[in-house]
């Protein structure tokens, strides 16, 4: 049986914005060993499916697929990150000003 993993790609480092990470992506999870190329040494498989990734634009949806097409599935849940909004101003206060 097909297993494919469910989950939601984090953010990229040189990006900014969250427009990207609202989605799931369904990747199939390979049983093919990878091998080396004895030529050029890179690592290779013969499984195609490993270079396959669909995105969905809800978790429920991406199961649905998963359940329709009779993969089994695991869904890995991210975690949440908390972000700290900052100040340019507070590079340039003193620290006794700022309680540190």
């Amino acid at each position: 049986m097909t297993t494919v993993r469910i989950y939601q790609p984090l953010k990229s480092t040189m990006q900014a914005g969250k427009g990207k990470i609202k989605e799931w992506c369904v990747t199939f999870e390979s049983k093919d060993p990878l091998l080396p190329d004895p030529l050029m040494g890179w690592v290779s498989s013969q499984d195609m499916r490993q270079e396959l990734n669909l995105f969905f634009p809800s978790l429920l949806k991406a199961i649905d697929y998963a359940k329709i097409n009779g993969f089994s599935y695991s869904v890995c849940t991210p975690s949440k990150t908390e972000t700290r909004l900052k100040n340019y101003g507070l590079n340039f206060t003193c620290s006794r000003l700022r309680g540190e």
